[in-house]
């Protein structure tokens, strides 16, 4: 058995290793459409659970980020999230960009892979831009 503080579940923990520098890893709610025939982690196996947070700190304690994309409407409909996010990513320097949710959408497309969460909050999503560790 793997020893890890961090990520034991062995798709994510492939998927993690495998990013490089400026793919995005799409860390979601439950409700995200997710492109046919991008990778998915589907952590989800009930309402809420697992929390978005908590799949977020669990990707953030193991992959190096350099930016963070977030649609603009959680800034409305789930501030809460918004601000766990940037007090998350700004004592890393990372600023989150805003933009409207189709075009996150959009976006998504071009995913290195999603990590679904149970969250039910909307919008509780973020693009997470991998970065480098040198």
């Amino acid at each position: 058995m793997r020893r890890s503080a961090t990520t034991i579940h062995p798709q994510l923990s492939r998927i993690i290793s495998e990013t490089g520098h400026y793919d995005e890893l799409f860390v979601t709610d439950a409700g995200l459409p997710i492109p046919p025939g991008s990778e998915r982690v589907d952590l989800a196996y009930r309402k809420g659970e697992p929390p978005f947070l908590d799949v977020l700190d669990t990707v953030l304690a193991e992959i190096v980020v350099e930016g963070a994309v977030m649609p603009a409407e959680v800034a409305e409909a789930s501030p809460h999230v918004l601000a766990a996010v940037r007090e998350r990513l700004e004592p890393l320097g990372i600023e989150v960009e805003l933009i409207p949710h189709e075009e996150y959408k959009r976006r998504s497309r071009g995913a290195r892979a999603f990590v679904r969460s149970g969250e039910y909050t909307p919008y509780a999503n973020v693009a997470l831009i991998a970065g480098v560790d040198y």
